[in-house]
């Protein structure tokens, strides 16, 4: 039943299917941009926070990170919740509690309220960052799934971005985060209201975009999935064969509705769920978010004073956003394990060298100096980690997280791996200061540099190519088969 083979449509041009198919993307992948906006808008406001409410660095590190544990919180609710209501329903849902909890957070009173909002702003990013790869996969042309869905990691690059430019021009037009800016408010708290702004976009995109025709069909409205269906498969797709399809599917799924679980005979879990997982679980651990979180460290000792550290900061976001479009222009040419092994190679290779460059370092903790001319091999060293990572771990495995499950288990599954990969976000920011602290800059990235190796092995044992494999033929990709690349027919 595999229309793996069938020729892409719309690629001798644009065409209103393709526009029509990209559109949706890009609305969908908003949630994207919230959570990348989110992750890096509380970078400005840290230090301001710290002293209006006078609090120590322990629980400033806890203001920082907590989001992340409402995020796991939200991926995992998110894919339940999508399954029983719709995914566009469930988009408008992360939209509203991102933009009540952007609105309370800058009105805090005191820590501990800062917190719950943390919190649920979390659960809003967490929500999205399940529905938008689950949505994008599902309207996508199998011929440009991978491209339609990086746009995912796009839009993340795009809101760290965004979020720190917001914070500079805040933290300036103020004369300083603690500085009162607009209605007796200082500049950190305008820092978080103002995401309200991509959140109240988010919400309204929800309700004008049409829900994932699988949902409809799921739920008995056959016609409306063949018009979202007509228009994004492209002028001669055989509309009524891709409805037929996933009647089947459905079918198939109501006959095997105990198997509708993630429990498996592996530790409790689906063999395809545990690669979700570690996937998620391996972009993370490869220490991504630690040069973004932290990468003043490594700017001041290579050499550069801290009021310099915004500049490089954006540098680095801008080189993200750059390189992510290498991955759409190759992820349906190449494939995408191809492009993760390239990456897994790539990031170990330029992790090392950062753990070789510190070796170096003179001073501890924060305090830390590289002589000439290890700190310029550093500097470069993290950059090219940047561009390995951006091409290719991370819009490849939102892609992936999207189209590699069976259709009765893809939101859930998509949830519990979403889940993981901020439960091991949190992990990897919290733990990163104290071992700097401890051992210096070099074993933390020497730790990175190693599960950058161990992610090269695990994707030529266990991660299947998906790519043209049609969504309704994801039953039969056999995992344990992925070495060779193959997948069977449904």
């Amino acid at each position: 039943m595999s229309h793996a083979s069938m020729p892409p449509t719309g690629e001798a041009g644009p065409s209103p299917y393709k526009n029509k198919a990209i559109g949706l993307a890009i609305a969908a992948a908003v949630g994207g941009f919230l959570f990348g906006f989110d992750s890096s808008v509380i970078n400005g406001a840290v230090d301001a926070i710290q002293e209006d409410f006078g609090i120590g660095s322990s629980l400033t590190g806890f203001v920082v990170a907590v989001a992340l544990l409402g995020c796991a919180f939200g991926a995992w609710l998110g894919g339940k919740l999508a399954d029983k209501f719709g995914r566009t329903r469930v988009m408008l849902v992360g939209a509203i509690l991102f933009f009540v909890s952007s609105i309370l957070s800058g009105l805090a009173t005191g820590v501990w309220d800062l917190i719950l909002w943390r919190v649920l702003a979390g659960i809003g990013i967490g929500i999205a960052s399940v529905i938008a790869p689950a949505y994008i996969a599902e309207i996508a042309p199998a011929a440009m799934r991978g491209r339609l869905g990086s746009l995912q990691q796009l839009a993340i690059t795009l809101g760290i971005f965004a979020a720190l430019l917001s914070d500079q021009l805040l933290q300036g037009a103020a004369g300083g985060a603690s500085e009162t800016l607009w209605l007796g408010l200082e500049a950190w708290r305008w820092m978080f209201m103002v995401a309200a702004i991509p959140a109240a976009v988010y919400g309204y995109l929800s309700l004008r975009i049409p829900e994932s025709p699988r949902y409809l069909i799921a739920t008995g409205r056959r016609e409306q999935a063949k018009t979202v269906l007509a228009s994004t498969l492209g002028e001669g797709a055989d509309v009524e064969d891709h409805v037929v399809q996933i009647e089947h599917t459905i079918a198939t799924d109501k006959k095997l509705e105990a198997q509708a679980s993630l429990r498996g005979p592996r530790f409790g879990l689906l063999p395809v769920v545990w690669v979700g997982i570690l996937l998620s679980v391996f972009q993370q651990f490869v220490g991504i978010n630690v040069i973004f979180y932290y990468s003043t460290t490594l700017w001041q000792a290579v050499g550069f004073e801290e009021s310099d550290s915004f500049l490089f900061s954006t540098i680095t976001s801008v080189t993200n956003v750059l390189v992510t479009f290498i991955a759409i222009a190759l992820i349906d040419k190449v494939g995408r394990r191809p492009l993760l092994l390239t990456g897994s190679v790539g990031m170990a290779v330029t992790l090392g060298v950062m753990s070789l460059a510190f070796t170096q370092a003179s001073g501890s903790g924060d305090d830390i100096t590289l002589p000439e001319p290890w700190g310029v091999i550093a500097l470069i060293a993290a950059n090219l980690f940047v561009v390995f990572f951006g091409a290719t771990w991370g819009p490849l495995v939102w892609v992936l997280l999207g189209e590699m499950f069976p259709n009765r288990i893809r939101a859930a599954a998509l949830g519990l791996a979403a889940a993981a990969q901020w439960i091991a976000n949190f992990a990897i920011t919290v733990t990163f200061p104290p071992l700097l602290d401890r051992f210096g800059a070099s074993i933390p990235y020497l730790m990175y540099a190693i599960f950058a190796a161990l992610s090269f092995l695990f994707t030529l044992w266990k991660v299947p190519e998906t790519k043209g494999i049609e969504l309704e033929d994801m039953e039969g990709v056999k995992v344990d088969r992925s070495r060779r690349g193959t997948a069977a027919s449904a």
